[in-house]
Protein backbone atom coordinates (compact mmCIF):
# COMPACT_ATOMS: atom_id res chain seq x y z
CA UNK A 1 0.00 0.00 0.00
CA UNK A 2 2.99 2.31 0.45
CA UNK A 3 3.89 1.64 -3.18
CA UNK A 4 0.28 2.27 -4.22
CA UNK A 5 0.46 5.62 -2.42
CA UNK A 6 3.62 6.46 -4.38
CA UNK A 7 2.06 5.49 -7.70
CA UNK A 8 4.51 2.61 -8.20
CA UNK A 9 1.79 -0.05 -8.00
CA UNK A 10 -1.79 0.04 -9.29
CA UNK A 11 -4.52 -1.96 -7.56
CA UNK A 12 -6.34 -2.74 -10.81
CA UNK A 13 -3.57 -3.01 -13.41
CA UNK A 14 -2.67 -6.55 -14.56
CA UNK A 15 -0.12 -7.95 -12.13
CA UNK A 16 1.72 -9.37 -15.14
CA UNK A 17 2.91 -5.85 -15.92
CA UNK A 18 5.07 -6.12 -12.79
CA UNK A 19 5.73 -9.88 -12.55
CA UNK A 20 6.18 -11.49 -15.96
CA UNK A 21 5.19 -14.90 -14.56
CA UNK A 22 1.63 -13.58 -14.04
CA UNK A 23 1.24 -12.33 -17.63
CA UNK A 24 -0.77 -15.34 -18.86
CA UNK A 25 -2.35 -17.01 -15.82
CA UNK A 26 -3.71 -20.52 -16.27
CA UNK A 27 -6.79 -21.98 -14.57
CA UNK A 28 -6.93 -25.62 -13.47
CA UNK A 29 -10.05 -27.15 -15.04
CA UNK A 30 -9.56 -30.67 -13.72
CA UNK A 31 -7.53 -33.79 -14.37
CA UNK A 32 -7.40 -36.27 -17.23
CA UNK A 33 -8.14 -39.98 -16.79
CA UNK A 34 -4.44 -40.61 -16.17
CA UNK A 35 -4.24 -37.84 -13.56
CA UNK A 36 -2.63 -35.13 -15.69
CA UNK A 37 -3.74 -31.55 -14.90
CA UNK A 38 -5.95 -29.86 -17.51
CA UNK A 39 -5.20 -26.14 -17.80
CA UNK A 40 -6.70 -23.30 -19.82
CA UNK A 41 -5.97 -19.56 -20.07
CA UNK A 42 -7.78 -17.38 -17.55
CA UNK A 43 -10.48 -15.11 -18.93
CA UNK A 44 -9.22 -12.09 -16.98
CA UNK A 45 -5.86 -10.87 -15.68
CA UNK A 46 -4.86 -11.17 -12.04
CA UNK A 47 -4.66 -7.77 -10.33
CA UNK A 48 -3.09 -6.56 -7.11
CA UNK A 49 -6.59 -6.06 -5.72
CA UNK A 50 -7.34 -9.74 -6.47
CA UNK A 51 -4.16 -10.82 -4.73
CA UNK A 52 -4.78 -8.69 -1.62
CA UNK A 53 -8.39 -9.86 -1.27
CA UNK A 54 -7.69 -13.57 -1.91
CA UNK A 55 -9.90 -13.50 -5.01
CA UNK A 56 -7.05 -14.16 -7.47
CA UNK A 57 -7.58 -17.91 -7.78
CA UNK A 58 -4.38 -18.91 -5.98
CA UNK A 59 -4.99 -21.43 -3.20
CA UNK A 60 -3.18 -23.38 -0.48
CA UNK A 61 -2.96 -27.16 -0.73
CA UNK A 62 -3.73 -27.44 3.00
CA UNK A 63 -7.35 -26.36 2.25
CA UNK A 64 -7.79 -27.08 -1.46
CA UNK A 65 -7.94 -30.71 -2.68
CA UNK A 66 -7.31 -29.80 -6.33
CA UNK A 67 -4.25 -27.76 -5.38
CA UNK A 68 -2.90 -30.68 -3.35
CA UNK A 69 -3.55 -33.07 -6.24
CA UNK A 70 -1.82 -30.70 -8.69
CA UNK A 71 1.33 -30.58 -6.54
CA UNK A 72 1.40 -34.38 -6.34
CA UNK A 73 0.79 -34.84 -10.07
CA UNK A 74 3.45 -32.37 -11.21
CA UNK A 75 6.04 -32.70 -8.47
CA UNK A 76 5.80 -28.97 -7.79
CA UNK A 77 7.49 -28.18 -4.47
CA UNK A 78 5.42 -26.96 -1.54
CA UNK A 79 5.73 -23.37 -0.36
CA UNK A 80 7.43 -24.60 2.80
CA UNK A 81 10.34 -25.82 0.67
CA UNK A 82 11.51 -22.26 0.10
CA UNK A 83 11.95 -22.98 -3.61
CA UNK A 84 10.90 -20.25 -6.03
CA UNK A 85 9.23 -22.89 -8.24
CA UNK A 86 6.59 -23.34 -5.51
CA UNK A 87 4.94 -20.12 -6.69
CA UNK A 88 4.48 -21.32 -10.27
CA UNK A 89 1.07 -22.93 -9.89
CA UNK A 90 -2.24 -22.43 -11.72
CA UNK A 91 -5.32 -20.65 -10.45
CA UNK A 92 -8.13 -22.72 -8.99
CA UNK A 93 -10.81 -20.36 -10.36
CA UNK A 94 -11.23 -17.26 -12.50
CA UNK A 95 -9.76 -14.08 -10.97
CA UNK A 96 -12.44 -12.13 -9.12
CA UNK A 97 -15.03 -14.91 -9.28
CA UNK A 98 -14.79 -16.20 -5.70
CA UNK A 99 -12.78 -16.03 -2.47
CA UNK A 100 -10.25 -18.53 -1.20
CA UNK A 101 -7.41 -17.91 1.21
CA UNK A 102 -4.23 -18.68 -0.67
CA UNK A 103 -0.75 -17.88 -1.91
CA UNK A 104 -1.68 -14.65 -3.70
CA UNK A 105 0.02 -12.67 -0.92
CA UNK A 106 3.29 -14.39 -1.82
CA UNK A 107 2.92 -12.85 -5.27
CA UNK A 108 2.32 -9.45 -3.66
CA UNK A 109 5.74 -9.92 -2.04
CA UNK A 110 7.22 -10.62 -5.48
CA UNK A 111 5.63 -7.44 -6.85
CA UNK A 112 7.10 -5.39 -4.00
CA UNK A 113 10.55 -6.77 -4.74
CA UNK A 114 10.22 -6.05 -8.47
CA UNK A 115 9.14 -2.45 -7.97
CA UNK A 116 11.42 -1.56 -5.05
CA UNK A 117 14.53 -3.39 -6.23
CA UNK A 118 14.95 -4.78 -2.70
CA UNK A 119 14.40 -8.13 -1.08
CA UNK A 120 11.13 -8.23 0.84
CA UNK A 121 12.95 -8.40 4.17
CA UNK A 122 15.07 -5.36 3.37
CA UNK A 123 12.02 -3.43 2.17
CA UNK A 124 10.22 -4.20 5.44
CA UNK A 125 13.24 -3.19 7.51
CA UNK A 126 13.59 0.15 5.75
CA UNK A 127 9.92 1.04 5.32
CA UNK A 128 7.86 -0.74 7.98
CA UNK A 129 9.42 -2.75 10.79
CA UNK A 130 12.35 -0.35 11.19
CA UNK A 131 10.28 2.87 11.40
CA UNK A 132 7.80 1.14 13.74
CA UNK A 133 10.53 -0.05 16.10
CA UNK A 134 9.75 -3.73 15.52
CA UNK A 135 13.22 -4.87 16.54
CA UNK A 136 12.34 -8.57 16.88
CA UNK A 137 10.73 -9.09 13.47
CA UNK A 138 12.57 -10.69 10.52
CA UNK A 139 12.46 -13.50 7.99
CA UNK A 140 15.80 -14.82 9.25
CA UNK A 141 15.67 -14.87 13.05
CA UNK A 142 18.69 -13.76 15.03
CA UNK A 143 20.26 -16.05 17.62
CA UNK A 144 18.48 -14.08 20.34
CA UNK A 145 15.14 -14.56 18.59
CA UNK A 146 15.77 -18.28 18.09
CA UNK A 147 16.48 -18.90 21.76
CA UNK A 148 13.20 -17.22 22.69
CA UNK A 149 11.06 -18.91 20.04
CA UNK A 150 7.85 -20.61 21.14
CA UNK A 151 7.24 -24.22 20.12
CA UNK A 152 4.22 -25.05 17.97
CA UNK A 153 2.36 -28.21 18.99
CA UNK A 154 -0.06 -30.55 17.25
CA UNK A 155 -3.08 -32.12 18.95
CA UNK A 156 -2.89 -35.91 18.73
CA UNK A 157 -5.96 -38.19 18.44
CA UNK A 158 -5.77 -39.02 22.15
CA UNK A 159 -5.90 -35.34 23.04
CA UNK A 160 -2.26 -34.97 23.97
CA UNK A 161 0.12 -32.43 22.42
CA UNK A 162 3.30 -33.15 20.47
CA UNK A 163 5.88 -30.55 19.38
CA UNK A 164 6.14 -29.93 15.63
CA UNK A 165 9.42 -29.54 13.80
CA UNK A 166 8.81 -26.46 11.66
CA UNK A 167 12.45 -25.88 10.72
CA UNK A 168 12.75 -23.55 7.73
CA UNK A 169 15.01 -24.16 4.72
CA UNK A 170 18.51 -22.84 5.45
CA UNK A 171 18.82 -21.02 2.11
CA UNK A 172 15.31 -20.19 0.82
CA UNK A 173 15.13 -18.87 -2.72
CA UNK A 174 12.57 -16.21 -1.86
CA UNK A 175 11.06 -14.43 1.14
CA UNK A 176 7.33 -15.24 1.20
CA UNK A 177 4.90 -12.37 1.44
CA UNK A 178 2.21 -14.76 2.65
CA UNK A 179 4.04 -15.91 5.76
CA UNK A 180 7.47 -16.47 7.21
CA UNK A 181 8.23 -13.50 9.43
CA UNK A 182 9.31 -14.28 12.97
CA UNK A 183 8.10 -11.75 15.54
CA UNK A 184 7.17 -11.23 19.17
CA UNK A 185 3.70 -10.32 20.38
CA UNK A 186 5.12 -6.95 21.47
CA UNK A 187 6.36 -6.26 17.95
CA UNK A 188 3.10 -7.33 16.35
CA UNK A 189 1.16 -5.15 18.78
CA UNK A 190 3.13 -2.19 17.43
CA UNK A 191 1.92 -3.02 13.94
CA UNK A 192 -1.66 -3.32 15.23
CA UNK A 193 -1.39 0.02 17.02
CA UNK A 194 -0.16 1.65 13.80
CA UNK A 195 -3.24 0.42 11.93
CA UNK A 196 -5.55 1.53 14.76
CA UNK A 197 -3.82 4.92 14.77
CA UNK A 198 -4.44 5.45 11.04
CA UNK A 199 -0.92 4.68 9.82
CA UNK A 200 1.23 6.34 12.48
CA UNK A 201 2.94 5.19 15.68
CA UNK A 202 5.11 7.16 18.10
CA UNK A 203 5.74 9.87 15.54
CA UNK A 204 6.58 7.53 12.64
CA UNK A 205 4.04 7.57 9.82
CA UNK A 206 4.18 4.62 7.43
CA UNK A 207 0.76 4.99 5.74
CA UNK A 208 -1.56 7.91 5.05
CA UNK A 209 -4.83 7.93 7.04
CA UNK A 210 -6.76 7.71 3.77
CA UNK A 211 -4.85 4.55 2.84
CA UNK A 212 -5.68 2.83 6.13
CA UNK A 213 -9.34 3.78 5.67
CA UNK A 214 -9.23 2.32 2.14
CA UNK A 215 -7.68 -0.90 3.45
CA UNK A 216 -10.55 -1.30 5.92
CA UNK A 217 -13.24 -1.24 3.20
CA UNK A 218 -14.80 -4.22 1.41
CA UNK A 219 -12.90 -4.77 -1.85
CA UNK A 220 -14.60 -7.96 -3.04
CA UNK A 221 -18.12 -6.66 -3.69
CA UNK A 222 -20.86 -9.24 -3.18
CA UNK A 223 -18.41 -12.12 -2.74
CA UNK A 224 -18.10 -13.51 0.77
CA UNK A 225 -15.50 -15.43 2.74
CA UNK A 226 -16.30 -19.13 2.92
CA UNK A 227 -15.18 -21.97 5.20
CA UNK A 228 -11.93 -23.73 4.30
CA UNK A 229 -12.22 -27.55 4.52
CA UNK A 230 -8.96 -29.07 5.70
CA UNK A 231 -6.99 -31.36 3.41
CA UNK A 232 -4.22 -31.94 5.95
CA UNK A 233 -5.86 -32.74 9.27
CA UNK A 234 -2.51 -32.92 11.08
CA UNK A 235 -1.94 -29.20 10.49
CA UNK A 236 -5.40 -27.65 10.39
CA UNK A 237 -9.02 -28.31 11.15
CA UNK A 238 -11.73 -26.86 8.94
CA UNK A 239 -10.96 -23.16 9.15
CA UNK A 240 -13.23 -20.14 9.48
CA UNK A 241 -12.98 -17.05 11.66
CA UNK A 242 -16.36 -15.94 13.05
CA UNK A 243 -18.23 -18.97 11.65
CA UNK A 244 -21.76 -18.29 10.47
CA UNK A 245 -21.25 -14.53 10.09
CA UNK A 246 -21.06 -13.03 6.57
CA UNK A 247 -17.56 -11.72 5.92
CA UNK A 248 -15.81 -9.78 3.15
CA UNK A 249 -12.16 -8.82 2.66
CA UNK A 250 -10.29 -5.54 2.58
CA UNK A 251 -6.66 -4.76 1.70
CA UNK A 252 -5.82 -7.20 3.31
CA UNK A 253 -8.08 -7.78 6.32
CA UNK A 254 -11.19 -9.86 6.87
CA UNK A 255 -14.23 -7.68 7.62
CA UNK A 256 -17.39 -8.89 9.36
CA UNK A 257 -20.45 -7.58 7.52
CA UNK A 258 -22.90 -8.10 10.40
CA UNK A 259 -22.70 -8.13 14.17
CA UNK A 260 -20.77 -11.30 15.04
CA UNK A 261 -21.70 -13.85 17.67
CA UNK A 262 -18.96 -12.33 19.84
CA UNK A 263 -20.88 -9.04 19.90
CA UNK A 264 -18.40 -7.11 17.77
CA UNK A 265 -20.16 -4.60 15.48
CA UNK A 266 -20.19 -4.86 11.68
CA UNK A 267 -17.43 -3.28 9.63
CA UNK A 268 -14.59 -4.32 11.94
CA UNK A 269 -11.32 -5.96 10.88
CA UNK A 270 -10.28 -9.42 11.97
CA UNK A 271 -8.92 -9.13 15.56
CA UNK A 272 -9.07 -5.33 15.29
CA UNK A 273 -11.99 -3.21 16.46
CA UNK A 274 -11.58 0.28 15.00
CA UNK A 275 -14.85 1.47 16.53
CA UNK A 276 -13.18 2.27 19.88
CA UNK A 277 -11.55 5.57 20.82
CA UNK A 278 -8.11 6.23 19.32
CA UNK A 279 -6.29 5.67 22.64
CA UNK A 280 -7.76 2.19 23.09
CA UNK A 281 -7.28 -1.06 21.19
CA UNK A 282 -9.12 -4.22 22.06
CA UNK A 283 -9.27 -7.78 20.83
CA UNK A 284 -12.81 -9.12 20.48
CA UNK A 285 -14.04 -10.78 23.68
CA UNK A 286 -16.24 -13.78 22.82
CA UNK A 287 -18.71 -15.48 25.10
CA UNK A 288 -16.71 -18.33 26.73
CA UNK A 289 -19.46 -20.86 26.04
CA UNK A 290 -19.35 -19.99 22.34
CA UNK A 291 -15.58 -20.31 22.34
CA UNK A 292 -15.88 -23.84 23.65
CA UNK A 293 -18.38 -24.73 20.96
CA UNK A 294 -18.59 -23.16 17.52
CA UNK A 295 -15.60 -20.84 17.49
CA UNK A 296 -12.99 -23.11 19.03
CA UNK A 297 -13.59 -25.83 16.47
CA UNK A 298 -12.78 -23.55 13.57
CA UNK A 299 -9.56 -21.83 14.60
CA UNK A 300 -6.93 -22.62 11.94
CA UNK A 301 -3.23 -23.05 12.56
CA UNK A 302 -1.22 -20.92 10.15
Amino acid sequence: MQLVERGQLDLDAPAGEVCEQLTNPQVLEGFSHDGEPILRPANAPVTLRNLLTHTSGFAYDIWNADMARYLDATGTPALTSGQRAALDVPLMFEPGSQWEYGSGIDWVGQMIEQVSGMSLGKYFAENLTGPLGMIDTAFAPTESMTTRAATVHARLPDGSLAPLDLTKPESPEFEPGGGGLHATMIDYSRFIRMILNDGELDGSRVLAPQTVALMAQNHMGELRVRPLPTQVAAYSRDAEFFPGSPKSWGLSFQINEERAFTGRPPGQLLLLDRSHERDRWLLPQPDPSLCRSAHARHVPRF
